[in-house]
């Protein structure tokens, strides 16, 4: 990509910031086209930027670079244009040569690693695919999340979720999540009986280290606090309940989980925007696992993979897919907005 191109990816992710209710991030984006140049490492980067920058999450990498410094206490000048703060395009694209320049090695070393949300609200739109398979199957469930980030999802039966009028989960959860319910009803009928749960990251999060609460924190946009409340939320509740989190590849993982289904329980393989962003031979691998061990299947161990991802990269929204062994349908039964705010059920 050449250094047009990389700019026209800012003022793309600039768009669908606005679209996904973050106007600071929006600007934020613009400020950055604007301005960066290679009187810096970190412009010379990022405009010299040597993969794909939209698989890469270029813009994200470098937005929340900026976001950590600011949660650090560093960069006043830059903090003064970040919420609760009120600043224009303008005044943001103001400051961020000075910042840059001052920070210019923290920040290009925050562009190494590749973004990580764990955004929490994708729960709520997981949960009624995981009743749909409980309902279904009459069994207890073993969780397999791959790309948990800190794993924190994998804590879902601890939330409480609403939709509309109807509520379902731990009334006393720090995590309250109510997404805007479109569509038809969401089913919440039945409970989910976890039995196992676990997840799997090339770069899993350590939430008990200070520095990696920091950086996960960093990648939520700072004008959406009531997404940064969610994750304290989740984190606090993670220090009593950690999930099992381990460092591996996604095909790996899969095959050893795989490997060690129980009679009497349903199998559920899943995971939240993060397909993108597997080598084509690790989506490969996965798809043919679970195809192999799907036609093995049997109404005592069946297996299920729920899956929340775009189906289409200019949509602001993903779909809730499921597909169940014995049979292997798969069903649509969501379009879900990417950080959680609304799901339409389909059913």
């Amino acid at each position: 990509m050449d250094e047009r191109d990389i700019r026209d990816h800012f003022l793309a992710q600039a768009k669908a910031c606005d679209g996904l209710g973050s106007p600071f991030t929006a600007n934020l984006c613009r400020a950055l086209a604007k301005v960066l140049d290679a009187n810096t490492r970190t412009g010379q980067a990022v405009l010299g930027w040597s993969g794909d920058a939209r698989a890469d999450a270029l813009v994200l990498r470098l937005c929340g670079a900026l976001h950590a410094l600011v949660l650090a206490g560093a960069g006043e000048r830059l903090a003064r244009t970040y919420p609760p703060n009120k600043a224009s395009e303008s005044e943001i694209a103001a400051v961020l040569p000075e910042a840059i320049a001052r920070f210019d090695e923290r920040i290009v070393a925050g562009l190494a690693g590749a973004p990580q949300t764990n955004e929490i609200a994708r729960s709520a739109m997981l949960l009624p695919g995981f009743l749909t398979v409980a309902r279904e199957t009459g069994l207890p469930l073993d969780l397999c999340e791959i790309g948990a980030s800190a794993g924190l999802n994998l804590l879902l039966d601890r939330f409480h979720f609403r939709y509309g009028h109807a509520e379902w989960g731990d009334p006393a959860s720090p995590v309250r999540l109510a997404p805007e319910a479109r569509g038809l009803a969401v089913p919440l009928d039945g409970e989910i009986d976890v039995r196992h749960r676990a997840g799997c990251d090339i770069a899993p999060v350590d939430f008990a280290d200070a520095a990696a609460r920091l950086r996960l924190r960093s990648y939520v946009w700072a004008d959406q606090a009531a997404r940064l409340a969610r994750l304290d939320a989740a984190l606090s509740l993670a220090e009593k309940f950690p999930p099992l989190l381990v460092k591996a590849d996604a095909a790996d993982f899969v095959g050893k989980a795989l490997a060690t289904r129980q009679q009497g329980r349903a199998f559920v393989l899943y995971h939240s925007i993060m397909w993108q962003y597997l080598p084509r031979a690790t989506k490969d691998a996965i798809t043919a696992m679970l195809e192999r061990a799907g036609r093995q299947a049997t109404a005592a161990a069946p297996i299920a993979r729920l899956r929340m991802e775009p189906r289409d990269p200019t949509n602001n929204w993903a779909v809730l897919s499921l597909t169940l062994w014995p049979g292997g349908e798969t069903r649509r039964l969501a379009h879900c907005d990417y950080h959680g705010r609304w799901i339409e059920w389909m059913g």
